[in-house]
């Protein structure tokens, strides 16, 4: 396996991938040590690690919408199908978890598809950010602390994304 911890916009981004894909992204603390053996850039023989920081550096400039990168997340059937399902909604746009769950062919499973987009190992790269309340509120998003990332990665890719008040 290997790892980088990668500066980006929203603070240290630790990535994990093997010959397989990309395995997980995680938001890092800043200041906290990462893992031993983790680099701070992807070794020159390392195409992989060289992709993810390009695609990632042109997400974040704004000037790349979709990852063509190979992702190897680890996680149930359902979860992959839910998984798959957020690679398919448009950068700028959003779906309910509802409305997630309808394309699916389980329309009374909103709470699982919830649950999955929670267990969702490369937030980012796999846009679970994408997934909004029924109403428009933004629900969650790694917990408390996460809407403002959320809001941060929808303005980004809208430009244009109105907030509701949360209740």
């Amino acid at each position: 396996m290997t790892r980088l911890l990668l500066a980006s916009p929203l603070g240290p981004l630790l990535l994990e991938y093997d010959a397989d894909g990309v395995r997980a992204l995680r938001y890092w603390p800043q200041g906290e040590h990462p893992p031993a053996g983790t680099r701070d850039a992807p070794a020159a023989a390392d195409a992989l690690g060289r992709q993810l920081v390009r695609e990632l550096d042109e997400y974040f400039a704004g000037a790349r919408r979709d990852f063509s990168l190979p992702l190897a997340p680890a996680g149930t059937a359902f979860q992959q199908r839910v998984w798959r399902a957020l690679r398919e909604i448009p950068c700028g746009e959003t779906r309910s978890y509802a409305a997630l769950a309808r394309r699916l062919g389980l329309p009374h499973a909103a709470r699982a598809v919830g649950q999955a987009n929670r267990a969702n190992p490369l937030p980012i790269l796999i846009p679970c950010h994408r997934v909004v309340a029924a109403d428009g509120r933004l629900g969650g998003y790694l917990g408390a602390d996460g809407l403002a990332l959320k809001r941060w990665l929808l303005a980004l890719e809208t430009r244009s994304f109105e907030l509701r008040a949360e209740s």
